[in-house]
């Protein structure tokens, strides 16, 4: 018996993913559809089916590592007819060899190798079911845009399943991982066949966890228990409106030994009385006495971050214009801050001083009258 692993040209340690796609390679390049008459390249054909039928089967596969040839005695380490002929409906008498039934179990090998998905695991496949996760959770926290302009820690507080301590997630007695279930071979699915189509559905014995418990953990319920959890989320500085944060593996656990959910936080930022944001940049409306706005001087304001600045308005200022402080926003994401805007307003008294009448009415006196139109 040839060594299998030099057959598919792959290295001991390859991968489920490389040893098929050697596989798929050879199994192309030898077949007897585009070398008839080739005895050379069928008698290589077999070969490499033998090979994939070791090599894709953890069990046969394990035993050859261990023991080599000898693990399968005089035979090839093939099942019963691998390579062989016939039984091909779509003519051309040859059949793909291990446990590849027909072309519909070799097409969907080939298309899930290359990421196609399909319609699960062929017959011969043996895949372990590895995909049991923990539901990610989602948790909405809202701030204020002040506290998203400095950022803030948020203790959040919930239920969740947890993993067992006791048999470390597992749901075991022995707090191992729980053994391959008998029925679907560890898939978690077990397949139907209706002539040319395949369908698969949940395993009934271990509900498509692909495992089974023997003895159980009795402190829990397949490796997980419910309890109040607390996780802090620290909410960044410059935080949008909307934005949406991800704690990988802070969602719920999964049972029988699986990876954990995620957590997601939406933050939502309250709206100010003071300043509109647009991105990271902020807009405020500064009230300017009309004196100031005639004869210029300077005005304080409050800033996002609780200091007073100083804003100079040059003579003869408009009311409504626009005025830019640059790094006065918020945090930008690439890194410093974006700008503050000032719209500028005025504030007309209600009341006036007998001196503060004669003074405007003097300045009435003093502009300059409109000219009158012909008609």
């Amino acid at each position: 018996m040839k060594n299998p692993y030099e057959i598919l040209g792959v290295p001991v340690g390859a991968t489920d993913a490389e040893i098929k796609k050697a596989y798929h390679r050879l199994v192309l390049k030898y077949h007897p559809d585009k070398n008839s008459g080739d005895k050379a390249a069928e008698e290589k054909f077999k070969e490499v089916n033998n090979a994939f039928d070791i090599l894709k089967d953890p069990q046969k596969r394990a035993a050859y590592d261990r023991f080599g040839a000898s693990a399968f005695g005089a035979g090839n380490g093939a099942s019963a007819g691998a390579g062989g002929f016939g039984g091909n409906p779509f003519g051309g008498g040859f059949s793909f060899g291990g446990d590849f039934g027909d072309m519909s179990e070799m097409m969907e090998e080939m298309l899930r190798s290359a990421g196609f998905g399909g319609m699960g695991a062929g017959r011969g496949s043996r895949r372990t079911r590895t995909d049991l996760r923990g539901r990610d959770l989602l948790h909405q926290v809202t701030v204020s845009l002040r506290e998203a302009f400095t950022g803030k820690t948020e203790t959040i507080k919930f239920s969740s399943n947890t993993k067992c301590e006791k048999c470390d997630g597992h749901g075991t007695a022995d707090a191992k991982p729980a053994a391959s279930c008998d029925k679907c071979f560890g898939t978690g699915y077990v397949r139907t066949r209706n002539g040319f189509f395949a369908m698969e559905s949940p395993c009934p014995e271990c509900h498509g966890a692909g495992r089974s418990i023997k003895k159980p953990c009795g402190a829990c319920d397949a490796g997980v228990k419910n309890k109040q959890r607390e996780i802090e989320v620290k909410i960044p500085a410059g935080t949008m409106d909307g934005m949406r944060l991800r704690l990988a593996g802070k969602g719920e656990a999964a049972p029988l030994g699986g990876s954990a959910g995620d957590f997601y936080i939406d933050v939502r930022v309250q709206p100010d009385k003071i300043f509109e944001r647009e991105g990271d940049d902020l807009y405020m409306t500064a009230a300017v006495p009309f004196a100031t706005l005639a004869l210029g001087g300077e005005i304080e304001i409050d800033t996002i971050d609780d200091k007073k600045l100083s804003v100079k308005i040059p003579a003869g200022t408009q009311v409504h214009e626009r005025m830019r402080m640059r790094t006065q926003g918020m945090p930008a994401a690439r890194g410093g801050r974006g700008d503050l805007y000032l719209d500028i307003g005025t504030e007309v008294p209600k009341k006036l001083s007998e001196k503060q009448k004669r003074a405007l009415e003097e300045f009435a006196g003093t502009e300059p009258k409109k000219k009158k139109g012909l008609f």
